[in-house]
């Protein structure tokens, strides 16, 4: 799923440093999870999702059809 969610950060054209700023957190938040240094619950999952501007369900959807 992060690298869904990656590719919904890039698709919607922003930088890390961005979507940090969307969720009130520094750039290195965004780095760490994308780089899998970081686990997300499915809180966060749903949050920053949303700050990019992604439908965190068709995300998930997306995931599992990719098994």
């Amino acid at each position: 799923m992060i690298d869904l969610l990656i590719a919904a950060r890039k698709d919607a054209g922003l930088s890390q440093m961005q979507v940090g700023e969307r969720l009130g957190q520094r750039q290195t938040f965004v780095s760490k999870y994308e780089l899998g240094e970081r686990r997300l619950d499915a809180a966060e999952f749903v949050v920053i999702a949303r700050a990019i501007g992604a439908n965190p369900y068709s995300i998930m959807e997306r995931s599992e059809k990719a098994e």
